[in-house]
């Protein structure tokens, strides 16, 4: 049996299913995920989306055929839920079912090993296709199979991280997507003092109101237009497994997710001066200018999840984010949550004593043209221009963490970042400057040399 090598990405596992990601795929996953960390114990949760159930009695299959003595099923749950399962109740690895934003036909695997350490689907590949080539199917008849309940441990974790009783009754549209959030807000709510006015709460794996991305435009329209007919305080928008969370004014305008991570810096700054915060290299200047104006350590990773997290720990981070709305904070294990992020920002907007859009005013310093993406069938294509991109601006900083940025802030008010995406054939390029004539002579420029 040959596997898909495409569906084993730099973070997770994601596919369309069943056509790429099937029963015998999830098989030896499980076996695969089993032998490399050589867990005992391992906890499952799942997302609504398609074949998840199928595939988590062929995980579960694996998983006891690669030797682990114990599973725990803890249902159907937020992807926060995992991290807390493996970060605060202390079980030994877990495994997320979920395929997080993409599109209704895929499905996946998010794997943590001991430690909260995440188990790439890259590096997962080699040893899944030799079990698979060996066809090995050995079943252990000692695993044991319980069910947990962990949901009033878990809201309880997510609402330690603000002062409840200050913050005030506003009202907040909330669309969940038809995602996890239509399950975990009426349980998180009846703690909170707001009126949430739900949209799309109905659990659906086939995502009926709009695309479970909530960068996609027309994921925006329903909740623009609720926030600003029903005069709301803010809105908030989850994508599917809820790791990813977008607010939105009262004037219904979309608040960037570098700016959201600076308006939550500015709390655990408070907290813990000196502290670091991390943020990845295509959010906005104004992340370093304001994180070292407040006392902090600003540091600076590569795109992904996975890389903000490893930054925090690496450097005593206390909190980091990115521009795909991913929250991560030191005392939630490292890992991100939409949920904890929500509640921070209702005690912020309460404390402050003004709109949403007045507290994200000043912080709108710069000008940033939304990310352009072009596909390319072909890693090596991508690749190559990066190289062109290197050549043609050698005279410019350039630095190499993630992709090539090239930086000329001082002398001409402009940066840009040119990267292969990890979750998609697409080459990504984010120009940001000090105004728009200079960002869009910037894009011309670099759209031309790359005859794009």
């Amino acid at each position: 049996m040959i596997l898909n090598k495409s569906i084993f990405k730099a973070y997770d596992i994601r596919g369309v299913y069943p056509s790429q990601l099937n029963s015998k795929t999830a098989f030896f996953v499980g076996m695969a995920f089993a032998q490399k960390t050589k867990a005992k114990e391992v906890v499952i949760g799942r997302d609504m989306r398609l074949g998840g159930n199928v595939l988590k009695k062929s995980l579960m299959a694996g998983l006891s055929a690669g030797g682990v003595k114990k599973i725990i099923d803890i249902g159907l749950v937020p992807i926060d839920a995992i991290y807390f399962a493996v970060g605060k109740l202390k079980h030994e690895t877990g495994i997320m079912i979920t395929a997080s934003h993409n599109p209704k036909e895929y499905n996946g695997f998010k794997m943590m090993a001991q430690k909260m350490k995440v188990v790439r689907g890259e590096q997962l590949f080699p040893l899944a296709q030799r079990l698979a080539e060996l066809n090995s199917k050995k079943k252990n008849t000692k695993v044991k199979i319980v069910k947990e309940n962990i949901w009033p441990g878990y809201i309880k974790h997510v609402l330690s991280f603000a002062d409840i009783k200050k913050i005030k009754p506003f009202k907040v549209v909330v669309d969940a997507g038809n995602g996890m959030a239509g399950k975990v807000m009426p349980i998180l709510t009846k703690k909170l003092p707001i009126k949430i006015i739900p949209l799309n709460f109905q659990l659906d794996s086939t995502f009926p109101a709009h695309p479970s991305n909530p960068l996609e435009p027309q994921s925006q329209i329903q909740i623009v237009k609720k926030v600003k007919e029903t005069k709301a305080d803010c809105g908030v928008i989850f994508d599917g497994d809820t790791d990813r969370l977008f607010f939105v004014d009262e004037k219904g305008r979309f608040v960037p997710a570098d700016i959201t991570l600076l308006i939550l810096a500015e709390k655990f700054l408070e907290k813990e001066p000196g502290a670091g915060v991390v943020y990845n290299l295509i959010c906005s200047k104004i992340i370093v200018e304001k994180v070292r104006e407040w006392g902090g350590r600003p540091i600076r990773t590569a795109v992904g999840y996975v890389n903000v997290a490893e930054g925090m720990r690496k450097n005593k981070g206390i909190m980091g984010g990115e521009l795909s709305a991913h929250y991560s904070f030191r005392d939630n294990s490292y890992a991100d949550s939409g949920f904890i992020a929500l509640i921070i920002l209702l005690e912020l907007l309460s404390k402050k004593n003004k709109p949403l859009s007045e507290i994200i005013k000043p912080l709108n310093k710069y000008y940033k043209l939304p990310e352009i993406n072009t596909r390319f069938d072909k890693r090596e294509e991508m690749d190559g221009k990066i190289r062109q991109i290197k050549n043609n601006y050698k005279k410019y900083k350039q630095d190499c963490l993630d992709g090539v940025t090239v930086d000329s802030w001082d002398k001409g008010g402009w940066w840009f970042n040119l990267r292969a995406s990890n979750t998609e054939p697409l080459l990504r390029l984010t120009i940001e400057s000090k105004n728009k004539t200079t960002a869009e002579k910037v894009k011309k420029e670099v759209l031309n040399i790359l005859a794009i």
